[in-house]
């Protein structure tokens, strides 16, 4: 019975891989619905539309200028969380949005942006300062803004409007309605309260919202408002809804803007950077399930099995929550192909071990599983934590980078402690119970890790004190800490028209590495605006020189006519705001993270020696960036972030081990040796993890372009250092503040 039950598993696992890798490969309908070719990427892998908007203000001032770039970026991430806004010459912004294919609708939908009024019904001598055309059915004004605004009938600008969102309320007769939900800034939050009483006291009169030279709205007021919260009824529908909401907080813009041109751009990447990615993933894939095959046998095989189907469920469900993918994006992927091999390599690992004591196949099959789950579970939520607060709290690249990791480690907990588990059995079930092919884990002496502790720390030291000297020592010879790429400190964008439409692959193959080589810059972006013979060339900031160099290689290269060619100076992508956003997000996790950890092992120095390891790996990743002059851009962002829930995943493993041999040691038991056995316990997991997640990168850093080899760089290093603090550290760390501090907190 249990046989058939096991061959029944066995061809359902069978038909639903096959059926994954169908839907992954191909898809369905002539639409290709599921199929892997058809997730959202963003500006970096596939293009999308452009949008270059110009101040009405002649010389906007940097706050005003940066201000309205954060809250259109905040805007636009409603249509991608991978959409880019920055400034470009004095009095320009460019808004990039990944993905779309329709300028004109994005326009449409996006808005003009204007001024936005909140203007009181009646003036200081009882006067209307807008009425009700009887015959249009519109609002208008009787006065100019400027005589309202003198008078002191305007009660708020955008500037004063937090934000704007469409929700579903409740009327007084419990019916669901469509409102508009308003908060307002502090200062906003008393203009709003004063006028609101105004007008309670005036028998319930109006407040009009004027944008644009229109009306969009004059909602009645029925109380004061004090907290700075509002809702605005009378929504036919959830359309009219969001619709209102979008306009008023594209009307909170410091700025007018206007349109001064849109464009459909090529991917910023390229095909090249695209192919040799995947293939890259490919057979790093290939060589992974082939490691856990010759290491753990029948359970290597089993895990490859599984991750196949968790390679598959990711794509797909990609393609179903419509996230976008981008290089960032990718990092989340590969860390969460690393933790899915990380689930399996520790589960196996138990499983050999109860083998090895003397327990009989079954039994160590149900055993691994059971001691191996609170490891996994730990170290996965601890992550997860992480990718919340970052989506939560983030934006922009953060969040995609965030959601792709939440939607990855969930699948691989499924994959890992369901698919794999069921399989197991399923192959036990079915005849293949000789220990011989599951394996016996030797028994090891304990391997002096923590003798060799003031080694360790000193080396983790000299290590972590490079990224400060090295920052100083560049800083006073060349100005700059770090190698601030475009995105973080801005750059030049040089327009090229050329005599013929350019192909991708002249652009990948010819033109980028042209412009690499006279500007030193390996991170350009050479972008192909579609339908025209233009291509838009991304660089870090050029002098006169550097121009004049670029430009004499284009025309003797090209046979660009010189006019032809023109140059802008760029801001960042990356605002302030953003910077501060992710920090900020950073900081958040790490704490509920520390808390979570404090709150399993029952002992605050489990969580943070568990936090002073993380922030090792972050610092000495941070001087590789600083002594290798590894450019620091958005990847950097993402590196770090992968780094962060590698880190601590690694971390929770020796952890859990300690937990476990304490429970079972006796009083007199040597807490030093016990550190030992359990480092040496799990440091085949820790080899293979780092193993199997370091073959991912190194491929991606041998096959892919230039810019994806300046972010494979230190995402080596950072899965190196996450091993060997894990390893080394780590449990060092918490013996000696046990040792210190020996009542328990």
């Amino acid at each position: 019975m249990k046989k058939n039950r096991g061959i029944l598993v066995l061809v359902l696992t069978a038909i639903i891989t096959g059926f994954l890798i169908f839907t992954t490969a191909v898809g369905f309908g002539p639409t290709s619905t599921g199929a892997a070719k058809n997730i959202k990427t963003g500006l970096d892998l596939s293009g999308g539309v452009s949008i270059t908007y110009e101040a009405s203000k002649e010389s906007p001032t940097e706050d005003e200028m940066a201000d309205t770039i954060y809250k259109l970026q905040k805007r636009v991430e409603n249509y991608s969380t991978e959409a880019q806004v920055y400034k470009e010459g004095e009095n320009r912004i460019i808004v990039e949005i990944p993905g779309a294919k329709d300028a004109n609708k994005i326009l449409e939908e996006l808005g003009k942006p204007g001024s936005l009024y909140f203007i009181k019904h009646k003036d200081s001598a009882g006067g209307e300062n807008y009425t009700l055309n009887t015959e249009t059915g519109e609002y208008e004004l009787a006065k100019t803004i400027e005589e309202i605004e003198a008078d002191g009938g305007i009660v708020l600008t955008g500037t004063d409007i937090k934000d704007a969102k469409a929700a579903v309320a409740q009327d007084d007769l419990k019916n669901n309605v469509n409102v508009v939900s308003l908060s307002f800034t502090k200062e906003g939050t008393g203009k709003f309260a004063a006028a609101t009483k105004e007008a309670v006291e005036a028998g319930n009169d109006t407040i009009g919202i004027y944008y644009d030279g229109a009306f969009v709205s004059v909602p009645s007021v029925r109380q004061e408002i004090k907290d700075g919260q509002a809702q605005i009824d009378g929504m036919k529908d959830a359309a009219e809804a969001e619709n209102l909401a979008s306009t008023i907080r594209i009307g909170g813009l410091k700025l007018e803007l206007s349109e001064l041109r849109s464009s459909v751009v090529a991917a910023q990447l390229g095909e090249k950077a695209i192919s040799t990615s995947l293939v890259a993933a490919a057979i790093g894939l290939a060589l992974i399930i082939l490691f856990m095959i010759f290491v753990y046998r029948i359970p290597g095989l089993v895990s490859g099995i599984a991750l196949i189907i968790y390679v598959c469920l990711d794509l797909i469900a990609l393609n179903a929550f419509d996230l976008t993918l981008t290089l960032q994006g990718i990092a989340g992927i590969i860390l969460s192909i690393g933790m899915a091999v990380d689930a399996n390599v520790i589960i196996y690992a138990r499983i050999q071990e109860e083998i090895a004591s003397g327990k009989s196949v079954r039994t160590a099959l149900q055993n691994g599983f059971k001691k191996a789950f609170s490891a996994i579970f730990d170290g996965n939520i601890t992550t997860l934590i992480a990718a919340f607060v970052l989506n939560w709290l983030g934006s922009g690249t953060v969040k995609g980078f965030a959601q792709t990791l939440a939607l990855g480690i969930v699948l691989s907990m499924f994959t890992a402690l369901v698919v794999s588990k069921y399989l197991m059995y399923a192959v036990y079930a079915v005849g293949v119970r000789n220990e011989k092919f599951y394996g016996k884990r030797k028994e090891r002496k304990p391997i002096p890790f923590l003798q060799k502790r003031k080694v360790f720390f000193a080396v983790s030291l000299i290590l972590i004190l490079c990224a400060p000297v090295s920052m100083l020592i560049f800083k006073g010879t060349t100005g700059e800490s770090l190698k601030y790429s475009l995105e973080f400190k801005g750059g030049t964008s040089t327009n090229v028209e050329f005599d013929k439409d350019m192909s991708i692959a002249e652009i990948d193959e010819k033109l980028t590495p042209l412009v690499e080589e006279v500007t030193g810059d390996k991170n350009v972006q050479a972008t192909k605006v579609v339908g025209n013979n233009q291509v838009i060339i991304k660089t870090r900031t050029l002098n006169v020189e550097q121009r004049e160099k670029l430009e004499t290689a284009l025309i003797d290269n090209f046979g660009v006519a010189q006019e032809d060619i023109t140059s802008e100076s760029i801001s960042s992508t990356v605002s302030n705001e953003m910077r501060a956003d992710a920090v900020k997000a950073v900081i958040v996790a790490t704490v509920l993270m520390l808390l979570y950890i404090w709150f399993r092992f029952k002992d605050i120095r489990f969580a943070s020696s568990a936090v002073i390891a993380l922030l090792h790996d972050v610092l000495v990743v941070l001087a590789f960036y600083a002594v290798a002059r590894v450019s620091v851009g958005n990847t950097f962002i993402a590196c770090m972030l992968t780094i962060v829930g590698y880190s601590i995943n690694a971390t929770i493993v020796i952890f859990d081990r300690i937990r476990e041999n304490l429970a079972s040691a006796g009083k007199k038991t040597d807490l030093e040796t016990l550190v030992n056995a359990s480092i040496t316990q799990t440091l085949t997991r820790s080899i293979y993890t780092s193993l199997t997640t370091f073959i991912m990168v190194f491929l991606l850093f041998i096959m892919g372009v230039s810019s994806i080899r300046e972010f494979a760089l230190p995402l080596m290093v950072g899965i190196v250092c996450g091993g060997y603090s894990s390893v080394c550290i780590t449990g060092a760390l918490w013996y000696v503040m046990k040792k210190k501090f020996k009542k328990q907190n």
